[in-house]
């Protein structure tokens, strides 16, 4: 069996599964982003790591890892740093 080690989007930190990998330039996968995030070797949205905060605080919500956006915000916030595109 293939390794199951889910990979992290390092610019929403969402866990992917290989069909969700972006893709680079040439069409390949790309395992360091989601395709959400990350397609034909660009970011898709040019935002600040705030803005992707504020994008991305419902799915926490809804997916039950946040009770509020607010909470989903300062979490997200406090996470973001240590992800490949928000490192200074």
């Amino acid at each position: 069996m293939e390794n199951m080690e889910l990979k992290i989007c390092q610019s929403c930190g969402m866990p992917m599964q290989e069909e969700q990998y972006g893709t680079n330039q040439d069409g390949s996968k790309n395992d360091m982003y989601c395709c959400y995030c990350y397609k034909d070797g660009a970011f898709e949205q040019d935002c600040t790591m705030e803005q992707m905060a504020d994008f991305c605080a419902p799915f926490e919500v809804e997916g039950g890892r946040s009770k509020t956006i607010e909470e989903a915000k300062t979490a997200l916030m406090a996470y973001f740093p240590t992800l490949q595109r928000w490192k200074a």
